[in-house]
């Protein structure tokens, strides 16, 4: 009896680490071509912003208000499909039913094709009623339509990989994306803004920074179709080796998906709701409590929904890759009703999560003023370093949202994380007015804050009481991973210090080169001090496992 409950606990154990291995293989590769996007999506910005000149905080504004709207349209038209599929696929390839995965998938192709005509042009005719009173958005809105032809089906597909836990060709598709969305708004913002080859005005170069993302769709679907290609006989050969007791038939697999994409919807473009709340309360709130003139309101819109939101989605994207890798393998132990394995996963997840997050939040709120300075220039200087510090902080809510949320989509608890989600949207959309008219251009992110963290509570407090879930071990980490971030911060903050009174004795700190090499060296420094400390106090070891000591020997750290 005694030597079965051994082997029983090792095959627990054994599980458990095949599971993390597997959880971590898959966040290293959505991670990395998530984080290496949003860095490309965040650097263009630099040339960007030298090429426009006078015309940036206005281009920046009108640039994120054509693509609040379109991001919302683009998750409908996309409608939770990918991560919908990525989930059953899951499920079917666990009771070793290939078959109905790979059916699943192909019946998901026709629904992603036919949700993106609809929707692009929806999109492109409705762009006059979608403008928020600025015609200028819509030339933008209409070239982003062009988009939301083929990002579903490109969606689609990378959910059907992730089905499979082969993370490499949505994080490769998603970085190549990326940089040719991002050459391609480069090269027209020159031609069009500094070099004047092609006539045009700073609205129609806009308008072609945002047609880019047809561009990039375009490559990251050609990246899809090769790995698909190259691996189609793999796929093939276990389809051939299924079990196939399961008939499932069409329309059976379209209401699975529909009924599992409709959350994944409104959870999925949750960050996105509360951004379009403020763009369309924002600039009618502040000429009632600031009395600013519409070029003013244009500029602070985007310093903290454009400028500082492409740097803190960096840090939020962290997240959003640890939340697609923990779908699959939750999904996994819910088919199984596995409920260890459940609790395993959240506890997991919620500390690599901490591990990665809180502290590129707090040393991205620590190196602030030269960060914004490399990006956005010196326009309402202290005003947006100030707002980028703030929201780096604020991002730790949102990606904690992005995580959990995901969490209870996995164990198929859909319903109840939207009902969460639309209290602590009430919540946001109450604060609104009194929040804009304490704090200004801060009032947006401090409802926005309250409002997660409302619904954080509520999907944290529900997982606790689902599963019996002990936080014992997650707040022993969360301490250890505070006070080494803090130390970060410290550290980080105190190199911007430094270094800006060397630097200020040669030349003009305010400058973009000067404000670039500050910022490298703090988060050097910084990331050097956080490094440094979980790896000497092993926990590192603890969180991301054993493989991490190889590191420790190349730094020579005992």
């Amino acid at each position: 009896m005694q030597e079965s409950r051994r082997e029983a606990e090792v095959e627990l154990a054994a599980d458990g680490k095949e599971s993390r291995d597997t959880m971590l293989k898959g966040s290293a590769w959505m991670t990395g071509g998530s984080i290496l996007s949003r860095i490309l999506g965040a650097v263009y910005i630099i040339p960007w912003r030298i090429w426009f000149a006078g015309f940036f905080f206005q281009a920046n504004a009108l640039y994120v208000q054509g693509y609040n709207v379109y991001s919302i349209l683009l998750i409908a038209a996309i409608a939770g499909i990918p991560s919908a599929v990525a989930k059953q696929v899951a499920h079917y390839n666990t009771l070793n039913e290939y078959g109905v995965g790979f059916k699943l998938y192909k019946r998901g192709l026709l629904l992603s094709i036919s949700t993106g005509i609809l929707v692009a042009l929806i999109l492109y005719f409705s762009a006059p009623f979608l403008d928020n009173g600025d015609g200028n958005v819509i030339p933008v809105m209409r070239a982003l339509s062009w988009a939301i032809l083929i990002i579903p089906t490109m969606s689609l597909t990378r959910g059907f990989f992730q089905g499979y836990q082969d993370m490499a060709p949505s994080a490769i598709s998603q970085f190549v994306e990326q940089l040719v969305r991002v050459a391609y708004m480069l090269i027209t913002a020159l031609l069009i803004m500094h070099l004047k080859v092609i006539k045009g005005d700073w609205i129609t170069a806009v308008s072609q920074s945002t047609f880019a993302a047809f561009m990039g769709s375009a490559a990251g679907l050609l990246v899809l179709g090769y790995y698909y290609f190259k691996r189609r006989n793999y796929y093939r050969d276990l389809v051939a080796k299924s079990d196939n007791r399961l008939q499932v038939n069409t329309m059976q697999l379209y209401k699975e998906i529909i009924q599992q994409a409709v959350p994944f919807i409104i959870l999925g473009a949750g960050i996105l709701i509360f951004q379009l709340i403020d763009q369309f309360t924002f600039f009618d709130l502040m000429r009632v409590f600031r009395g600013y003139p519409e070029v003013v309101l244009q500029q602070l819109f985007a310093i903290y929904a454009g400028n500082a939101n492409k740097l803190v989605m960096i840090t939020i994207s962290l997240a959003s890759a640890l939340a697609i890798t923990v779908v699959p393998l939750l999904s996994k132990a819910y088919t199984n009703n596995d409920k260890e394995g459940i609790r395993r996963e959240i506890i997991s997840g919620l500390i690599l999560f901490e591990f990665i997050m809180i502290p590129s939040a707090l040393g991205m709120a620590a190196i602030a003023g030269p960060l914004n300075r490399l990006f956005n220039g010196t326009g309402y200087g202290h005003l947006s370093a100030n707002v980028l510090s703030f929201y780096s902080v604020v991002s730790i809510v949102l990606g904690l949202f992005t995580v959990i949320s995901a969490m209870m989509q996995g164990i198929y608890q859909n319903k109840l994380a939207v009902k969460y989600f639309i209290i602590g949207t009430i919540v946001k959309i109450i604060l609104q007015v009194p929040a804009v008219a304490l704090f200004g251009t801060f009032g947006p992110l401090v409802s926005t804050a309250i409002g997660f963290v409302v619904t954080n509570f509520l999907i944290l407090h529900s997982l606790t009481r689902q599963f019996h879930i002990s936080y014992r071990l997650v707040v022993k980490r969360t301490n250890q991973i505070l006070l080494f971030s803090i130390l970060t911060y410290a550290t980080a903050l105190g190199s911007v210090f430094l270094f800006n009174w060397i630097l200020g004795h040669f030349m003009d700190i305010s400058a973009t080169v000067p404000s670039g090499i500050v910022t490298f060296i703090a988060m050097f420094v910084g990331g050097f001090v956080y490094l440094y400390s979980v790896l000497k106090t092993r926990l590192a070891d603890q969180i991301v496992g054993s493989r991490i000591s190889r590191l420790r020997t190349v730094l020579h750290i005992k």
